[in-house]
């Protein structure tokens, strides 16, 4: 496996998700998307993936139109774009969603080592208030502890 060039990152679903699953799916692009994905144009941050009909989409991700597009074709930045899974893992995802109550986000969209761009999309749970709250001391937890290590010597 090459080295994968992530694009766009989702960091606030560390936040609020706590993640069962993982998987990678193709995505259907259209004009000059995979240009604008290329330099980074790209906002997933509020984003969530819905299956619809056998087929899963992603919603609200905002892929930002280039200057030297035509002005003629210019896709909506904010529509919903397909994505490329197996029938199996379109029912595995969609039985945990209706059964359990699960949601489906998109963590993050790289380029893989053939040059497509793909997304890992997750499987998760909301997390409670309170379960935010001890990731928060967690982490300031952390960092106090790497500061007072490294003023140590």
């Amino acid at each position: 496996m090459g080295i994968n060039k992530i694009v766009a990152t989702n960091k606030k679903a560390h936040f609020d998700y706590h993640i069962i699953d993982t998987l990678e799916a193709g995505i259907v692009l259209n004009g000059s998307e995979v240009k604008s994905a290329r330099l980074n144009k790209i906002n997933i941050k509020d984003n969530f993936i819905r299956i619809i009909k056998n087929e899963a989409f992603l919603f609200n991700a905002h892929i930002s139109h280039l200057s030297t597009t035509n002005s003629y074709f210019k896709p909506d930045e904010k529509r919903s774009r397909k994505l490329l899974l197996h029938k199996k893992e379109i029912n595995k995802l969609f039985g945990s969603v209706s059964q359990k109550g699960y949601s489906i986000v998109a963590l993050k969209l790289y380029f893989n080592h053939k040059n497509k761009l793909k997304v890992e999309i997750a499987l998760v749970k909301g997390k409670k208030l309170y379960d935010k709250r001890e990731d928060l001391k967690k982490k300031t937890l952390e960092r106090e502890t790497k500061i007072a290590l490294k003023n140590w010597k």
